[in-house]
Protein backbone atom coordinates (compact mmCIF):
# COMPACT_ATOMS: atom_id res chain seq x y z
CA UNK A 1 0.00 0.00 0.00
CA UNK A 2 1.16 3.23 -0.87
CA UNK A 3 1.31 5.75 2.06
CA UNK A 4 0.26 9.45 1.63
CA UNK A 5 3.11 12.22 1.82
CA UNK A 6 1.09 13.18 5.09
CA UNK A 7 0.93 9.57 6.13
CA UNK A 8 4.47 9.15 5.78
CA UNK A 9 5.14 12.59 7.83
CA UNK A 10 2.38 13.37 10.47
CA UNK A 11 4.82 12.28 12.89
CA UNK A 12 7.63 15.47 11.96
CA UNK A 13 4.62 17.85 11.87
CA UNK A 14 2.84 17.53 14.84
CA UNK A 15 6.25 17.54 16.42
CA UNK A 16 7.07 20.54 14.99
CA UNK A 17 3.52 22.13 16.07
CA UNK A 18 4.14 20.86 19.89
CA UNK A 19 7.69 22.72 19.57
CA UNK A 20 6.02 25.83 18.16
CA UNK A 21 3.36 25.71 21.13
CA UNK A 22 6.14 24.85 23.78
CA UNK A 23 8.17 28.15 22.27
CA UNK A 24 5.15 30.46 22.75
CA UNK A 25 4.29 29.23 26.25
CA UNK A 26 7.82 29.84 27.08
CA UNK A 27 7.60 33.29 26.37
CA UNK A 28 4.39 34.08 27.84
CA UNK A 29 6.20 33.00 30.91
CA UNK A 30 9.99 34.42 30.13
CA UNK A 31 8.80 37.81 31.27
CA UNK A 32 7.32 36.27 34.42
CA UNK A 33 9.77 34.49 35.93
CA UNK A 34 13.25 36.09 37.64
CA UNK A 35 16.68 35.21 36.06
CA UNK A 36 17.47 33.02 38.48
CA UNK A 37 14.47 31.12 38.18
CA UNK A 38 15.15 30.82 34.30
CA UNK A 39 18.35 29.89 35.22
CA UNK A 40 17.49 27.04 37.57
CA UNK A 41 15.23 25.56 34.66
CA UNK A 42 18.05 25.59 32.36
CA UNK A 43 20.11 23.72 34.99
CA UNK A 44 17.47 21.28 35.72
CA UNK A 45 16.83 20.66 31.76
CA UNK A 46 20.66 20.05 31.75
CA UNK A 47 21.10 17.30 34.18
CA UNK A 48 18.03 16.03 32.28
CA UNK A 49 20.19 15.75 29.46
CA UNK A 50 22.75 14.22 31.08
CA UNK A 51 20.76 11.15 32.24
CA UNK A 52 19.21 10.95 28.90
CA UNK A 53 22.57 11.32 27.40
CA UNK A 54 24.20 8.42 29.29
CA UNK A 55 21.06 6.01 29.18
CA UNK A 56 21.57 6.55 25.42
CA UNK A 57 25.25 5.96 26.00
CA UNK A 58 25.14 2.65 27.41
CA UNK A 59 23.63 1.18 24.21
CA UNK A 60 27.60 1.17 23.45
CA UNK A 61 27.76 -1.73 25.80
CA UNK A 62 25.57 -3.91 24.16
CA UNK A 63 27.42 -3.95 20.34
CA UNK A 64 30.40 -5.67 19.20
CA UNK A 65 31.90 -5.61 15.78
CA UNK A 66 34.00 -8.21 15.10
CA UNK A 67 36.12 -8.46 17.59
CA UNK A 68 36.23 -4.43 18.33
CA UNK A 69 33.99 -3.67 21.26
CA UNK A 70 31.37 -0.83 20.46
CA UNK A 71 32.57 2.06 22.51
CA UNK A 72 35.87 1.39 20.49
CA UNK A 73 34.37 1.74 17.27
CA UNK A 74 32.71 4.97 18.95
CA UNK A 75 35.48 6.57 19.64
CA UNK A 76 37.00 6.18 16.40
CA UNK A 77 33.77 7.35 15.33
CA UNK A 78 33.81 10.51 17.44
CA UNK A 79 37.72 11.14 16.83
CA UNK A 80 37.35 10.93 13.33
CA UNK A 81 33.65 12.61 12.96
CA UNK A 82 35.01 15.25 14.91
CA UNK A 83 38.03 15.94 13.28
CA UNK A 84 35.78 16.03 9.79
CA UNK A 85 33.40 18.50 11.58
CA UNK A 86 36.30 20.76 12.65
CA UNK A 87 37.80 20.80 9.04
CA UNK A 88 34.31 21.62 7.58
CA UNK A 89 33.44 24.31 10.30
CA UNK A 90 30.05 22.54 11.11
CA UNK A 91 29.79 24.15 14.60
CA UNK A 92 30.97 27.71 13.13
CA UNK A 93 28.11 27.14 10.18
CA UNK A 94 25.33 26.02 12.52
CA UNK A 95 26.18 29.36 14.54
CA UNK A 96 26.65 31.42 11.26
CA UNK A 97 22.46 30.20 10.42
CA UNK A 98 21.18 31.22 14.02
CA UNK A 99 23.05 34.49 13.54
CA UNK A 100 21.55 35.02 9.94
CA UNK A 101 17.84 34.24 11.29
CA UNK A 102 18.81 36.36 14.20
CA UNK A 103 19.42 39.51 12.23
CA UNK A 104 16.39 38.28 9.61
CA UNK A 105 14.21 38.07 12.42
CA UNK A 106 15.75 40.95 14.88
CA UNK A 107 16.00 38.29 17.53
CA UNK A 108 17.38 39.50 20.75
CA UNK A 109 19.65 38.11 23.58
CA UNK A 110 20.74 34.59 23.44
CA UNK A 111 18.82 33.50 20.12
CA UNK A 112 21.95 31.84 18.46
CA UNK A 113 22.31 29.90 21.29
CA UNK A 114 19.15 28.48 21.90
CA UNK A 115 18.57 28.02 18.06
CA UNK A 116 21.85 25.69 18.25
CA UNK A 117 21.12 23.91 21.50
CA UNK A 118 17.67 22.84 20.84
CA UNK A 119 18.44 22.29 17.18
CA UNK A 120 21.18 19.30 18.19
CA UNK A 121 18.87 18.22 21.13
CA UNK A 122 16.04 17.76 18.76
CA UNK A 123 17.75 16.15 16.65
CA UNK A 124 19.77 13.48 18.01
CA UNK A 125 18.62 10.46 19.47
CA UNK A 126 17.02 7.31 18.93
CA UNK A 127 13.58 8.28 18.94
CA UNK A 128 13.99 10.88 15.83
CA UNK A 129 15.47 7.76 13.89
CA UNK A 130 13.38 4.79 14.98
CA UNK A 131 10.22 7.65 14.58
CA UNK A 132 10.71 8.53 10.92
CA UNK A 133 11.61 5.09 9.77
CA UNK A 134 8.27 4.06 11.84
CA UNK A 135 6.49 6.98 10.44
CA UNK A 136 7.69 6.61 6.63
CA UNK A 137 7.63 2.21 6.53
CA UNK A 138 3.50 2.09 8.17
CA UNK A 139 2.53 5.50 8.60
CA UNK A 140 2.55 5.07 12.09
CA UNK A 141 3.61 8.52 14.04
CA UNK A 142 3.13 7.17 17.42
CA UNK A 143 6.79 7.94 18.52
CA UNK A 144 7.44 11.06 16.88
CA UNK A 145 4.48 11.97 18.56
CA UNK A 146 5.66 10.98 22.35
CA UNK A 147 9.29 12.81 21.09
CA UNK A 148 7.60 15.46 19.91
CA UNK A 149 5.48 15.96 23.59
CA UNK A 150 9.11 15.62 25.42
CA UNK A 151 10.55 18.08 22.77
CA UNK A 152 7.51 20.87 23.80
CA UNK A 153 8.20 20.64 27.41
CA UNK A 154 11.71 21.17 27.27
CA UNK A 155 11.49 24.37 24.30
CA UNK A 156 9.11 26.15 27.52
CA UNK A 157 12.12 25.83 29.26
CA UNK A 158 15.02 26.39 27.11
CA UNK A 159 13.07 29.56 25.60
CA UNK A 160 12.53 30.66 29.22
CA UNK A 161 16.57 31.14 28.95
CA UNK A 162 17.62 31.52 25.19
CA UNK A 163 14.22 33.13 24.05
CA UNK A 164 12.86 32.37 20.27
CA UNK A 165 15.39 31.00 18.83
CA UNK A 166 14.25 27.68 20.26
CA UNK A 167 11.43 27.79 18.24
CA UNK A 168 13.65 27.96 14.87
CA UNK A 169 14.79 24.75 15.48
CA UNK A 170 11.68 23.27 14.17
CA UNK A 171 14.02 24.37 10.77
CA UNK A 172 16.24 21.63 10.97
CA UNK A 173 13.33 18.76 12.70
CA UNK A 174 11.40 19.16 9.10
CA UNK A 175 14.47 18.37 7.28
CA UNK A 176 16.23 15.66 9.29
CA UNK A 177 12.84 13.86 10.21
CA UNK A 178 11.20 14.58 7.13
CA UNK A 179 13.90 13.16 5.00
CA UNK A 180 14.25 9.89 7.04
CA UNK A 181 10.36 9.11 6.84
CA UNK A 182 10.72 9.98 3.47
CA UNK A 183 13.46 7.47 2.94
CA UNK A 184 12.62 4.79 4.92
CA UNK A 185 11.14 2.57 2.12
CA UNK A 186 14.45 2.39 0.60
CA UNK A 187 16.02 1.75 4.09
CA UNK A 188 13.57 -0.96 4.85
CA UNK A 189 15.71 -3.85 3.16
CA UNK A 190 18.62 -3.11 5.17
CA UNK A 191 16.93 -2.54 8.32
CA UNK A 192 14.48 -5.92 9.17
CA UNK A 193 14.60 -4.90 12.61
CA UNK A 194 15.79 -0.76 13.42
CA UNK A 195 15.33 -1.09 17.46
CA UNK A 196 17.64 -3.74 17.42
CA UNK A 197 20.20 -3.11 14.46
CA UNK A 198 23.83 -3.10 16.01
CA UNK A 199 24.12 -0.06 13.76
CA UNK A 200 21.09 1.93 15.46
CA UNK A 201 22.70 1.12 18.51
CA UNK A 202 26.12 2.08 17.72
CA UNK A 203 24.15 5.83 16.63
CA UNK A 204 22.16 5.76 19.47
CA UNK A 205 25.13 5.61 21.94
CA UNK A 206 27.07 7.77 19.79
CA UNK A 207 23.73 9.98 19.60
CA UNK A 208 24.09 9.51 23.78
CA UNK A 209 28.02 10.76 24.33
CA UNK A 210 26.96 14.07 22.36
CA UNK A 211 24.45 14.48 24.16
CA UNK A 212 26.12 14.38 27.18
CA UNK A 213 28.38 16.39 25.62
CA UNK A 214 24.86 19.46 25.27
CA UNK A 215 24.39 18.35 28.96
CA UNK A 216 27.37 19.52 30.46
CA UNK A 217 26.95 23.22 28.04
CA UNK A 218 23.74 23.70 29.19
CA UNK A 219 24.96 23.24 32.70
CA UNK A 220 28.12 26.13 31.65
CA UNK A 221 30.39 22.78 32.72
CA UNK A 222 32.28 22.75 29.90
CA UNK A 223 31.80 24.53 26.24
CA UNK A 224 31.83 21.62 24.09
CA UNK A 225 31.45 21.52 20.10
CA UNK A 226 28.79 19.43 20.02
CA UNK A 227 27.55 20.10 16.40
CA UNK A 228 31.51 19.28 15.32
CA UNK A 229 30.56 15.96 16.34
CA UNK A 230 27.48 15.34 13.87
CA UNK A 231 29.70 13.34 11.42
CA UNK A 232 30.69 10.82 13.27
CA UNK A 233 26.66 9.62 13.37
CA UNK A 234 27.27 8.97 9.68
CA UNK A 235 30.41 7.48 10.04
CA UNK A 236 29.88 4.76 12.67
CA UNK A 237 27.88 2.34 10.67
CA UNK A 238 30.79 2.61 7.94
CA UNK A 239 33.37 1.54 10.44
CA UNK A 240 30.53 -1.06 11.64
CA UNK A 241 30.21 -2.96 8.12
CA UNK A 242 34.56 -2.58 7.52
CA UNK A 243 34.89 -4.34 11.19
CA UNK A 244 32.53 -6.63 10.40
CA UNK A 245 33.74 -7.67 7.20
CA UNK A 246 37.31 -8.01 7.96
CA UNK A 247 37.36 -9.07 11.31
CA UNK A 248 38.80 -13.12 11.43
CA UNK A 249 35.48 -15.13 10.54
CA UNK A 250 34.00 -11.87 8.83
Amino acid sequence: MMLSFWAKTSGTWINVALVLLGTGCGLLLRNRLPLAMQSIITQAVGLTTLFIGLSMAQTLSEVTAGAIAGIILALIALVCGGLAGEWWQIEKRLVAIGDALKTRFRGGGRFTEGFVAASLLFCVGPMAILGSLNNGLIGDGTILVIKGTMDGLVSIALTGSYGIGVGFAILPVLVYQGSLSLLASSLAGNLADPANDPRILLITGVGGIMILGLGLNLIEVAKIRVASFLPALLLVPLLYGVAVNFSPGG
